[in-house]
């Protein structure tokens, strides 16, 4: 077979067959495998001839779709056959998400036949190549607003090019889009122990596509920064548990401690494919151990004691709170907070936020009627940078997420903050009568009288994740309304976020079934505060604007 000109897939469907770049012969020789059988699918990613997170999870759907074609004639037993091919290659390598993902999803199809389960995966590796063409646009578009020098010195780690996806790459792919925009100097290519997949095939990505770069020894790379010559790194991921944390090749870790003490923007670039929202953090997720000869061995040459004992685990963990931001297909999440209880953001974070915003507010006795003590939150608003913080905070709280719904009217503030800080479309709930063309509309209890929210119907998808944001906190009866309307267009609620509630009015209890985030709570028994036992509040009637 011929040599592909560079930036052809490296991985495809070609009439019964999973054709794969040999991954394990570059840079000295470029071949082709065609597999036509799951065991011989399994081994290639076992070994390595087929690597890199999305790459994986793609061959796996692919894999799905070979055996049921294979077993296309084995009548009531086939869909049992098919399922045990899909549990062997789920666990053929245990870290990246992608890989249980990809198999999963193309077995989802299973039912309808052969041909389906094809035509899925092969329209998720169509699919891949578009998320990756986003998210390394996404990615550029962060490392610029992050970074002071043109032309830039970037530095990355293990391979995520489109050897490693369907096309274009993740983190690689950023590289390459900074590049034909003319802001690339050079490129720092970490060598990558134990298997030298920076060296061996970033440096061979790059030079196909002729931009400049030196391999670095893994062990340099915090000194390159001491020295000045790293302005960003860039790295790919195999999971992404829910609070942000990363697990990646092994080396990323210290990457990023190293890239924290020098100031050096630290970035991942993953599809939506790599979170694992089952995870709560990255404490959770298994770390591959690998063959020791991997290491003992160069080419097939000892080079360590024989017997040596060894530690080979293929990946590590970066926490989130050293990474600079996350960019998939979807979002662009930066400033990663810890997650913590449901009534607040945790740690000296939390603390700072709450007492900033405590000492903002403006008390107004007796508005708008006798025995209401009015806060403004106009002086939280006009403090200039909090609400970016804000949003960051809230941005940093939660994770699977697909959209931000904003209530009126100042719920729309912070809103529009968090999804610009995470790239994440904005939708509007508004009162009767203020959207145009059909609506979903609900109706809910004041205590005297009821009100009514609505969004336009189309503005959210079904199944999509959506963060409600909204800026006081009462009774809950406004925010519960918000998370009816989501449920009516067939989404669901991922969770809440609020500036300030109100103790003691039964709010947080009422959406104890929704992940809750409030950045300042107001005690019950506060003086000064947003109610008090004159507080007229119906269903979530504010006493705050």
């Amino acid at each position: 077979m011929n040599r592909d000109e560079p930036g052809t897939p490296s991985l495809r469907w070609d009439r019964d067959a999973v054709v794969a770049v040999d991954q394990r012969a570059l840079p000295g020789e470029y071949r082709l495998l065609r597999l036509t059988t799951v065991d011989e699918l399994i081994d290639a990613i076992r070994s390595l001839a087929i690597r890199g997170a999305p790459a994986i999870g793609l061959a796996g759907a692919l894999g799905v779709a070979l055996s049921a074609r294979l077993h296309r004639s084995a009548g009531e037993e086939a869909a049992a056959a098919v399922t045990a091919d899909a549990d062997r290659l789920a666990a053929a390598r245990p870290t990246a998400v992608n890989l249980e993902w990809g198999v999963r999803r193309a077995l989802g199809r299973l039912a309808d036949g052969p041909e389906a389960v094809l035509a899925e995966a092969t329209a998720m590796l169509h699919e891949d190549t578009e998320s990756n063409r986003v998210a390394a646009r996404r990615a550029a578009d962060l490392v610029l607003s992050l970074t002071a020098r043109r032309p830039l010195r970037l530095l990355t780690h293990c391979n995520t090019g489109r050897l490693a996806t369907a096309a274009t790459g993740t983190a690689l792919g950023a590289i390459l889009e900074l590049a034909g925009r003319g802001h690339v100097a050079e490129v720092l290519v970490d060598e990558t122990r134990p298997l030298l997949q920076g060296s061996r095939l970033t440096a061979w990505e790059l030079g196909e596509a002729g931009v400049p770069y030196r391999i670095c020894a893994d062990s340099a790379a915090a000194a390159a920064m001491a020295q000045g010559l790293v302005d960003c790194v860039l790295v790919g991921a195999d999971r992404i548990a829910a609070n942000g944390d990363v697990a990646n090749k092994i080396g990323t870790y210290g990457l990023a401690v190293a890239a924290a003490h020098h100031g050096v923007p630290f970035v991942v670039v993953a599809p939506e494919s790599t979170w694992d929202r089952s995870l709560p953090d990255g404490s959770g997720i298994l770390l591959e151990e690998r063959d020791p000869a991997e290491i003992t061995h160069v080419g097939g040459v000892a080079v360590a004691p024989a017997g040596a004992g060894v530690l080979n685990p293929a990946f590590d963990v970066t926490p989130a709170g050293l990474i600079t931001g996350t960019v998939s297909e979807r979002r662009t999440v930066t400033g990663h907070f810890a997650t913590g209880p449901a009534s607040g953001v945790a740690g000296t974070t939390a603390r700072s936020l709450s007492a900033r915003i405590a000492g903002l507010l403006s008390a107004f006795p007796d508005h708008p009627e006798p025995g209401i003590v009015f806060r403004d939150l106009a002086g939280v608003y006009a403090e200039p940078g909090l609400l970016a913080e804000l949003a960051d905070a809230v941005a940093g709280h939660f994770g699977g997420v697909d959209r931000i719904l904003a209530v009126e009217a100042r719920g729309f503030l912070l809103g529009a903050a968090v999804s610009a800080r995470t790239g994440l479309p904005l939708t509007l709930v508004r009162k009767p009568g203020k959207l145009p063309g059909p609506v979903h509309r609900v109706e809910y209890a004041l205590e005297y009288g009821t009100d009514q929210l609505e969004v336009q119907k189309g503005a959210i998808a079904p199944g999509e994740r959506v963060l409600c944001v909204d800026d006081v906190l009462a009774t809950g009866g406004t925010l519960a309304a918000a998370a009816a309307l989501v449920e009516a267009c067939g989404a669901r609620t991922a969770g809440m976020a609020v500036l300030v509630a109100l103790a003691g009015l039964g709010g947080s209890e009422r959406l104890s079934r929704h992940p809750l985030l409030v950045l300042h709570d107001v005690p019950e028994a506060d003086p000064a505060g947003l109610g008090g036992a004159g507080h007229a509040d119906g269903i979530d009637r504010k006493a705050t604007a």
